[in-house]
């Protein structure tokens, strides 16, 4: 059971009728010893009055970016402080506005620049639920790793029963426990990510490469970082920015890849091989351009170093997770990698469709442990992949005994 005391919670509220439901769920927070920040926009005050949020949790609320003189960014410190961030009743509008980017007042403002984990509780009519847009909406807000509670079936406001009603409190407090205990999964955990791609140069303006864009393993690296890990990001190039809290090292070739990792393995107990590092490299290296006119009849090959085995050589106990893009056989294939290379988990990663894999919103691909007999290969996010990783990492530091710090 995750320990609520002393922890920030932020609980913003839009205007919709389940609004009173959110009375419950603050007093239900407060109950179990948390610090509750409400913020409510123009339309959730028609339905309940500040006051009422305020006399439950103790604390003011806010309703406008106007509303406190003495902060001149209220969406700033309010999205800093809290570990969680909770959004109940969530309209259509609050939804499509945060797909969006638009921020136009305090709540969407917050959200806009929220640190912390974000769980939405959806609450509309049924019709506007199930609008292609606001389903677009909600998947794109999951893709990008957002909490949905989803709504449930029943009588809804406007004397219709379908979907749409918003979740019981007593849902939405067990979603929130969850992804507390999550945020403290990996604290006092070491965990090295290495991400992108890596290139092996022929000549200064030519070299081998391949589509990565370097996405999964920096939503490995940051999800690792919001749980609470000191995260060490290797990363091949690319244009992403490095996650909060996270220290990056930039590398080109495979060759530094390994250097670097092997450089920061010290107290390492996890490490996340979710680099796409090329398998060649160039026998030699031209120091000057190759004329067009010139040609090259022949681009002779060697095999890169394996930094999978680099690292089983160093001793020291840690989780060792890899990657496996595949085309064919993919769970097959990737099965013979979690045995070949002493992995204690494989990522397997469909990478034909053109839907999933490299340079993609979404990954076709299944987790592997050594006793995984029947898995399947499933859609997801690349949040949501990095999520079901670092569980499964966090399980497997438990099972070994790791002494998690406080």
């Amino acid at each position: 059971m995750a320990d609520f005391e002393g922890r920030t919670i932020f609980l913003g509220i839009s205007g919709g009728i389940a609004a009173y439901k959110s009375c419950e769920l603050a007093r239900l927070l407060v109950k179990r010893g948390a610090r509750v920040k409400v913020v409510m926009t123009d339309a959730a005050c028609k339905f309940v009055g500040p006051l009422t949020f305020r006399t439950l949790t103790g604390n003011p609320v806010a309703t406008s970016l106007w509303s406190d003189p003495s902060s001149p960014f209220p969406h700033i410190s309010l999205s800093e402080e809290a570990e969680i961030i909770v959004v109940a009743p969530a309209t259509a509008n609050v939804i499509a506005k945060f797909s969006r980017g638009i921020a136009d007042d305090l709540l969407s403002t917050t959200l806009i620049s929220a640190r912390g984990k974000i769980i939405i509780a959806p609450a509309m009519n049924e019709r506007m639920y199930r609008n292609p847009v606001t389903q677009e909406n909600i998947s794109n807000l999951r893709e990008k790793g957002v909490v949905i509670v989803e709504p449930g079936v029943g009588d809804l406001a406007c004397g219709e029963e379908g979907v749409g009603r918003m979740a019981e409190p007593s849902q939405i407090l067990n979603v929130i426990e969850r992804e507390l205990e999550r945020i403290q999964s990996l604290r006092g955990v070491k965990v090295l990510v290495t991400a992108g791609p890596t290139r092996e140069h022929i000549d200064p303006v030519r070299f081998l490469s391949n589509p990565s864009t370097g996405r999964m393993g920096y939503a490995v690296a940051e999800e690792a970082s919001k749980r609470g890990a000191e995260v060490v990001l290797v990363s091949g190039p690319t244009f992403l920015p490095c996650p909060p809290g996270v220290r990056k090292i930039d590398v080109v070739s495979a060759l530094e890849m390994k250097d670097a990792v092997l450089e920061n393995l010290g107290k390492v107990s996890v490490v996340i091989m979710a680099a796409a590092v090329a398998d060649f490299r160039p026998r030699n290296f031209y120091q000057s351009k190759i004329k067009k006119r010139d040609g090259l009849e022949l681009l002779e090959l060697e095999r890169t170093e394996d930094i999978i085995e680099s690292i089983r050589e160093v001793p020291g106990s840690r989780i060792l997770v890899g990657f496996a893009a595949e085309t064919d056989d993919v769970i097959a294939n990737a099965k013979k990698k979690l045995k070949e290379k002493g992995l204690d988990l494989v990522v397997a990663n469909d990478v034909s469709a053109p839907s999933s894999g490299f340079a993609a919103e979404m990954n076709l691909a299944a987790i592997i442990g050594s006793h995984e007999e029947e898995v399947e290969l499933r859609h997801l996010s690349k949040f949501e992949l990095s999520g079901m990783i670092l569980d499964r990492v966090s399980e497997l530091l438990a099972e070994r005994g790791f002494e998690f710090s406080d």
